[in-house]
């Protein structure tokens, strides 16, 4: 099985592509391809831009490695209750193209930051939307203060119950 995972951030040290590469690392059995969007970059979406330049070569990128996965791990940064504007830049650029960005791929949703919600209103929000864009959420997972609960020395989750809480999860693919 190939699996897809990345952290919807730009950060280079995103907390939330720590956990993203931790939880795609806990699947037996198969082969993880973690994604920076750092390498999807592109100007800001509008429609006039669209006109000017067409299909940005980066958004056919990141349509063509969801492609090649059997399944998706993602973790969304929050910023200010939202998805990054990273994020959301490629998600819209992808749209223009193919309504379906996640190609009808299962997906394990996930979210972090340092405060004690995990992320939970972006998870929120991407749990109601991911499905109309080709998403079966097959589990969704809240990491809460991160600095506490994920060893980054070590790259896992720290907290023995919240590790345990994943690692059923995924058990349950």
């Amino acid at each position: 099985m190939k699996i897809i995972a990345f952290g919807a951030s730009p950060s280079k040290n995103s907390i939330n592509k720590k956990l993203a590469t931790y939880a795609a690392s806990l699947f037996k059995n198969s082969q993880v391809e973690v994604l920076d969007l750092n390498d999807f970059q592109m100007p800001l979406f509008s429609v006039d831009i669209e006109a000017e330049i067409g299909q940005h070569d980066n958004a056919k990128a990141f349509l063509a490695k969801i492609a090649t996965a059997d399944f998706l791990v993602i973790s969304l940064a929050e910023n200010n209750g939202n998805y990054s504007a990273a994020f959301k830049n490629i998600f819209d650029w992808c749209t223009r193209i193919q309504k379906e960005v996640f190609q009808k791929k299962p997906m394990l949703l996930m979210a972090t930051s340092p405060g004690a919600r995990g992320g939970a209103s972006v998870l929120e929000i991407a749990k109601n939307a991911f499905p109309r864009f080709g998403t079966e959420i097959k589990e969704s997972f809240s990491l809460p203060n991160f600095n506490d609960n994920f060893n980054i020395e070590k790259g896992k989750i720290s907290n023995l119950e919240l590790d345990e809480q994943l690692k059923e999860i995924i058990r349950g693919f």
